[in-house]
């Protein structure tokens, strides 16, 4: 075996049909796209959600809703993380300790919320808190600071 001789295997092609060639190929004339209409002419391409002149979906179906472009996304962490966390000996948690643990990125805003209860008086850096979490930071002796 060598380059001059490699063949696909029996069955597994066709040939081209040739279209266009004359009428004694069988494929000329029409060249097989049926007559006339928008399909049989050169150039012709369907359009993304074009139904046949039908009011398409997009257009029938309304808009409705909106994107608010001043909406802050918050990364949300809640008091019984902090907890654990706690337990391995930090007191203090700042942006740079949330990033370093992996709980948000360096450029995410974070949210201190109110799942779970705090045992040990820690001091938390972040962007916000909801009003059960600032209560149970400061009950536990701890210190809420909004950045």
């Amino acid at each position: 075996m060598n380059l001059s001789n490699l063949q696909p295997a029996i069955g597994s092609t066709r040939n081209v049909k040739r279209v266009g060639r004359g009428t004694g190929s069988g494929r000329g004339g029409t060249s097989t796209r049926g007559h006339k209409g928008a399909k049989s002419r050169s150039g012709y391409s369907k359009k993304s959600g074009f139904e046949g002149g039908q009011m398409p979906l997009q257009r029938r179906v309304p808009k409705f809703g909106f994107k608010n472009i001043n909406r802050i996304e918050y990364k949300a962490v809640n008091l019984d993380v902090l907890a654990a966390l706690a337990e391995g000996g930090a007191t203090t948690f700042d942006a740079a300790y949330f990033v370093n643990a992996g709980l948000a990125s360096k450029s995410a805003k974070i949210k201190v919320l109110g799942r779970g209860e705090i045992t040990t008086a820690l001091e938390v850096h972040a962007h916000a808190f909801s009003k059960s979490a600032v209560e149970a930071i400061e009950k536990a002796g701890g210190k809420a600071v909004t950045l």
